[in-house]
């Protein structure tokens, strides 16, 4: 049975044994890192970074653990490497803290841009 939207949910968001698992749809070389909303199921991100050599991938990893406040090797693409759109896995929260996360975010006006580390 594929993943269910309960009202409230910004995206479906599947409870698996290895950890939650959410489409998302990537926009790279945009001005700032940011959620920007959804796209039918999928969260729509832009990133600054360019999709050669793997760097926006990289930076959709960044980003959404600094967001979802998870290490970085706590979150997988587990589907589309090569693609804009993906499918992501994160290990240590469930769908709905996922949700609740998500949400947040999508309850702010401009979305969540992430912070620069270097």
């Amino acid at each position: 049975m594929g993943p269910r939207r309960r009202h409230g949910d910004v995206i479906p968001i599947r409870d698996t044994s290895q950890g939650a698992t959410f489409a998302v749809r990537v926009q790279p070389r945009a001005r700032k890192n940011a959620i920007v909303g959804e796209l039918g199921d999928a969260l729509k991100l832009a990133l600054t970074a360019p999709p050669i050599e793997g760097r926006a991938n990289e930076a959709c990893i960044a980003f959404l653990a600094e967001f979802l406040k998870v290490a970085r090797s706590s979150i997988t693409i587990t589907a589309g490497q090569s693609s804009r759109s993906k499918v992501v896995r994160v290990r240590g929260l469930t769908a709905a803290e996922v949700a609740d996360r998500l949400q947040t975010a999508m309850d702010e006006p401009r979305g969540f841009p992430a912070r620069r580390t270097s």
